[in-house]
């Protein structure tokens, strides 16, 4: 198998990386030569990887054929290039239609789109893909694990929840912050936190036949601490401020 990947930055950079070493069977990985620093990293780290010599031989090479483009020049990329009838192409272009991708392929292809994040590179990301596809699933659950969507609006749901990356580490930052202020160097109390909120992920993880919900109390001492900042978190707002973000970026996704 020859994979090919339109563009290389960072998430095709961590995807190269992971598939590496996998048992995939990847004869060649053919990376486009846009971002020549990333380009030339990959092929000096891997014997696999070959840089293309522009977008189109990527698309001629490739058996599964990964669309990784800003969704800002989607359009004008992915119009220039002629694809094969029936060819594997999956797309990780953030907040771009599946119909707009089919209108600028303009060939018959077998799309998916998927959410590949950073983890992909040490294998332990946790991917959606749409339609479901089990030769795609296998090469996410290669990298982590895979989630296949059964309908766009589950795609576009988990697309949306993903984007609470950036407030995990926002809280985890401010609590930082907080207990520092009172006098704990940061760095201690970032080597503190950091496995508490890992172990907190890991146990969701493998408890997933317990609700969420029953999770929080079986961690919250009734009347006691974790019960209170729960408590203090509901009525200030908070989960209802989590809500409205998310429903704000639905409402992007959408359009």
């Amino acid at each position: 198998m020859r994979i090919g990947f339109v563009g290389t930055g960072a998430i095709t950079e961590a995807m190269v990386t992971g598939i590496v070493g996998t048992s995939l069977g990847v004869a060649e990985i053919v990376v486009s030569p846009r971002n020549r620093e990333i380009a030339a990293r990959l092929a000096g780290r891997f014997p696999s990887v070959r840089i293309a010599r522009d977008n189109q031989d990527v698309v001629d090479a490739a058996d599964v054929l990964f669309l990784a483009i800003r969704p800002q020049i989607a359009e004008e990329v992915v119009t220039a290039l002629v694809f094969r009838a029936g060819q594997t192409v999956v797309s990780v272009i953030a907040a771009t239609d599946r119909s707009k991708l089919l209108a600028w392929i303009r060939e018959d292809v077998r799309l998916s789109q998927a959410i590949p994040l950073p983890f992909v590179a040490e294998r332990a990301g946790v991917t959606a893909i749409y339609p479901p596809n089990p030769d795609i699933a296998a090469i996410f659950a290669a990298l982590g694990s895979a989630v296949e969507c059964e309908t766009k609006e589950e795609y576009d749901l988990l697309a949306v929840a993903s984007a609470l990356m950036g407030t995990y580490f926002g809280i985890l930052d401010r609590a930082t912050g907080w207990v520092a202020e009172k006098g704990v160097a940061r760095e201690k109390v970032r080597a503190y936190l950091a496995p508490l909120f890992a172990s907190l992920a890991q146990t969701a993880v493998r408890a997933e036949a317990t609700p969420l919900d029953a999770l929080r109390r079986e961690f919250s001492t009734p009347g006691g601490l974790n019960e209170q900042v729960f408590d203090d978190f509901e009525r200030g707002g908070g989960s209802r401020a989590l809500t409205n973000a998310l429903e704000a970026v639905l409402r992007r996704v959408r359009r």
